[in-house]
């Protein structure tokens, strides 16, 4: 696992921490919103490995 994934990794669980502890509602939509980018990183990444590329098409 590279740093880089490591660290979207840490910081995805970080946002979903706070996202069950936020009670105001543009708290909420703010901490999904980094959590959906963060998710789309994490994918990005993960499809960028040949072997990863593979599993997605069968």
């Amino acid at each position: 696992m590279s740093d880089r994934y490591f660290h979207l990794l840490e910081r995805h669980q970080k946002l979903d921490a706070a996202l069950r502890m936020a009670r105001d509602p543009f708290d909420v939509l703010r901490l999904a919103r980094l959590k959906a980018v963060v998710k789309a990183r994490l994918a990005g990444l993960f499809l960028r490995r040949p072997e990863a590329r593979a599993l997605a098409l069968h």
